[in-house]
């Protein structure tokens, strides 16, 4: 009954190992240090097949995590809506900005 106290430190599976090291190209954007993130971005694939796979990943995953649930929410739609309303005031902002510049009297 002596170990039922006994704590070991640094052998739990939320502290992950430090001689596992993943290739450079393999990591996550949230996992790259801010030194890698230039050698990082010049590994990633811009041929027109890996944009439309980055875009189909991110749809999917936000497909899953936000509109395919079973408690939905408005969530999922209100960023869209968010989304689409913030590129379309970038979209037009030089239009806005000189229509607030105009005096009319």
């Amino acid at each position: 009954m002596a170990s039922v106290g006994t704590v070991i430190l640094g052998l739990g599976p939320s502290e992950p190992s430090e001689d596992k090291t993943v290739p450079l190209k393999e990591k996550k954007l949230m996992d790259v240090k801010l030194g890698e993130l230039p050698s990082w971005i010049l590994m990633r694939d811009f041929t027109p097949k890996g944009i439309a796979g980055a875009f189909q990943r991110g749809y999917y995953r936000y497909y899953n995590k936000y509109v395919n649930v079973k408690k939905g929410g408005v969530a999922g739609i209100s960023m869209v809506l968010a989304a689409y309303v913030l590129f379309n005031y970038c979209r037009c902002y030089k239009e806005l900005k000189h229509e607030r510049l105009r005096k009319y009297h």
